[in-house]
């Protein structure tokens, strides 16, 4: 899976809801107010990869105050693969693979601040990021819980780095919006929702070059092989601590997991 296909597309029956993003294997991250249409005891949706694939999912977690919501896949296959997760700096390039219908633009433009402070209209301040795009079409719901991809199209070296939520309204005209829209940052979905323990957060990591679960890397393999595979997975999480993506807690539990498995493992899992 490529950055560029990342997104879904959730639907009630035949009703479209929003966008979303492939986040982990089996959670998909959108926008709360793209699921304002479902009543609050259904919360079944589709979940359409960009492959056409459709898949079954549920609302498991809501966090209105934030605009973000979690969405798991059911079943046991999932989504396999995952793209790759970063942050985004002021003036760097950005895309946004997902569009509301195949007759819409796709956007695109420059990040104005990669990590500003914006309270949001569900009421929470949230770490976002700040976007100007260069289609200026007046209104641009629609887009609501699709990824921001750092870079170009065209470009090799792209990373995921938000989701999109809201627009600025345009100060001189009050029924349009600018075309400044913001964006919850990666890092700021991480911190909501402790779904993403360590098995998740290990897959969004590095998932082109990570074992299929962390549990199954160590499980049955002799005290060497953990140990180096443990190692493996110290670098991975060192290099996304250097993506900002997490916080030093953040590294620091995930290090501690990954640690006490391995001695768990040598130790035939009779530690506490």
């Amino acid at each position: 899976m490529t950055q560029a296909s990342c997104w879904v597309e959730l639907f009630r029956s035949q009703q479209r809801l929003g966008g979303g993003l492939l986040l982990a294997p089996r959670y998909v991250l959108t926008a709360a107010h793209c699921l304002r249409g479902l009543a609050e005891f259904d919360e079944q949706v589709d979940v359409v990869l960009a492959d056409g694939n459709r898949l079954d999912g549920q609302v498991c977690r809501r966090d209105k105050d934030a605009d973000l919501a979690l969405i798991m896949i059911l079943g046991a296959s999932g989504a396999a693969r995952i793209p790759r997760t970063g942050v985004a700096h002021g003036g760097d390039r950005w895309h946004g693979p997902y569009r509301p219908a195949s007759t819409e633009v796709h956007l695109r433009g420059e990040v104005d601040n990669g990590a500003v402070r914006y309270l949001c209209e569900g009421g929470a301040e949230i770490q976002a990021l700040q976007l100007t795009t260069n289609q200026h079409l007046g209104d641009y719901s629609g887009y609501s819980g699709g990824p921001v991809v750092k870079g170009t199209p065209e470009g090799r070296d792209q990373v995921v780095v938000g989701l999109l939520l809201e627009q600025a309204p345009d100060r001189a005209k009050a029924d349009r919006a600018s075309n400044v829209l913001f964006a919850a940052t990666i890092g700021e979905a991480m911190r909501r929702f402790d779904h993403f323990d360590v098995e998740h957060l290990m897959d969004v990591v590095h998932p082109e070059s990570a074992p299929r679960r962390h549990c199954d890397q160590l499980e049955g393999r002799s005290d060497v092989a953990a140990i180096a595979s443990a190692e493996s997975w110290f670098l991975q999480i060192d290099a996304w601590a250097r993506r900002q993506v997490l916080d030093p807690a953040q590294v620091a539990d995930l290090k501690f997991r990954v640690a006490k498995m391995t001695i768990e493992r040598q130790l035939g899992g009779e530690t506490a």
